[in-house]
Formats: structure tokens, sequence, C-alpha cells
């Protein structure tokens, strides 16, 4: 990826309007290599920098941005990655998702989760559970660590080198089991392995008797957005056999992916593809 003096100019989508203003400040920060200061910004948008100055403000104000731990940077705020998990959510609920999830489970008899980064924890966004009597049992919107899960570790990998290592010194590194990884060297040699082999595991690290296993979901510009996961207990899927899935559930995040690119597409790209 170009680094942030590279990066191309972002217009406003409506320069007459504040909300538009704002939209493209956001943009600007969730797309940056690394986080902008208000001079990048401005360059970027190619706003006037008293411009930028006021809607960094309000921003900043409501939480949706926040700064940087050098204090002249701006990174995505916690209301922002809230509104993000609720309009997740709501696009898994509102489409086929559910649908396509309910037959990964129907397939392979176990529980399968749809999961994204909420701050220092993984949420789930959607998720069916199977039949059997012995079954974790969590509803969507359940937290759980980033540290001991196969979706955690997952989605932790694969963010940029310091949003990795700031979550990981700031998330509380809980020992769940004898199996949790705890130290911050052996998470990042296990985020190394993930990413070199495309999948991440846990195994009984944070509920004794408990396996997963987790593929990425990818967006339109190959970013990692969600997980997709199976989790069930180790007397019924071994780790080997729930490794043995990994086809299935890289199609069905494929699927996923595929939905995600349909309802997202703008009125023009359709335009344009069907001429």
């Amino acid at each position: 990826m170009p680094d942030g003096d590279t990066l191309p100019h972002i217009t406003p989508p409506d320069t007459g309007s504040a909300l538009g203003k704002g939209m493209t400040v956001l943009s600007v920060i969730l797309t940056a290599e690394k986080p902008p200061s208000l001079n990048d910004i401005a360059e970027r948008t190619n706003l006037p920098r008293p411009t930028v100055f006021r809607v960094v403000k309000q921003l900043e104000e409501t939480l949706m941005i926040t700064r940087a731990p050098d204090g002249d940077k701006y990174l995505v705020g916690p209301n922002l990655m809230s509104l993000a998990t609720d309009a997740m959510s709501a696009f898994v609920h509102a489409s086929p998702v559910r649908a396509i999830l309910s037959g990964l489970v129907h397939e392979l008899g176990e529980t399968c989760n749809l999961g994204v980064l909420d701050r220092d924890s993984v949420v789930y966004i959607d998720r069916v559970e199977c039949s059997w009597p012995l079954r974790l049992q969590m509803g969507v919107g359940t937290h759980v660590s980033l540290h001991a899960t196969a979706l955690g570790k997952l989605l932790v990998a694969h963010l940029p080198t310091r949003s990795r290592r700031r979550v990981i010194n700031a998330a509380p590194l809980q020992r769940f089991t004898d199996f949790s990884i705890t130290d911050p060297k052996l998470l990042e040699a296990e985020f190394k392995m993930i990413r070199r082999q495309g999948y991440a595991c846990n195994n009984e690290e944070n509920t004794i008797g408990i396996i997963g296993i987790a593929v990425p979901v990818f967006d339109a510009r190959n970013r990692v957005v969600a997980g997709l996961s199976v989790h069930a207990p180790a007397a019924r899927m071994s780790m080997q056999t729930a490794v043995s899935k990994l086809d299935r559930l890289r199609d069905t995040a494929r699927q996923i992916e595929q939905i995600m690119r349909e309802l997202t597409e703008t009125p023009n790209a359709n335009k344009d593809a069907a001429e």
C-alpha cells in the first residue's frame, strides 16, 4: 500500500454540506496507512485548513475520532467503532448472510460465528448454534477475548503493525486456561503464523474442552473486515478435523464477501457494468 504522502486526494461528496465534509474527513482517517495530521487531512481533501480544523473538532467532541498518543494525529474513535459494529450487524440481518451461515452449521453440525473487532474484544455480529445439547450458548452481541479465541487472533493478526501492538498492549491478556497465550512476544509469533497460513486456531485457549478455527472475510479493497469461525467440544471435533473443514469455511466466507460487494455497489457502478 502506498504511504500517506502518496495516497490520492478524496473529493467531498457535497462541498456545501457539513455532513459531506465530515464523511470526507472520516474517509481520510479510515483509509490512511498511518494516523493523519490536520495538514495531511487538508492536503488529501483539498478543504481549507480552518474547515478541516472545525470538522475534526466536531468529530472529536462526538468521539467519532480520537487523538493518537503523540497528540497531533487522529484515529478512529470509540463511537465510530460502535457505529461500524452496529452497521455490520444490521447488514448481516438484512441480507442472505444468516441463511448462508445456517447452511454451514447444518453441514458441519457445529456452531458458527461471524465476528468483528470492537475495541479490545471481538463481538459476534451473527451466530447460529448447532442442535447438540452440549454447546456454548452465547447470543449475537456477545464479546469474546482477542488473544484466546480463533476469531480474535485472526482479526488482530491482520491489523497494521502499530495498531496490532497498540491493541495487544492495551487488551487484558487474561489466562483463561493453561493453553492461553498471554506473552505479547508469543502472540506476535502466533499472528505471523496466522497471516502465513490464512487461518487461526483456538486449541482450548479460552475454555477447556472447546476448540475453534477461523478464516477471514475480506472487503472489496482486500481488507479483513470480519472473521468466520466454527467451534465445538474437542470430544466431538478434533483440531485436525476442524482444519479439514477449512475449504468449506473459506467457500462460505467468499459467499459473504460477494453479498457485501453486491449490496455496497453504487448505482453508477451497476450502470457502468451493464453498459
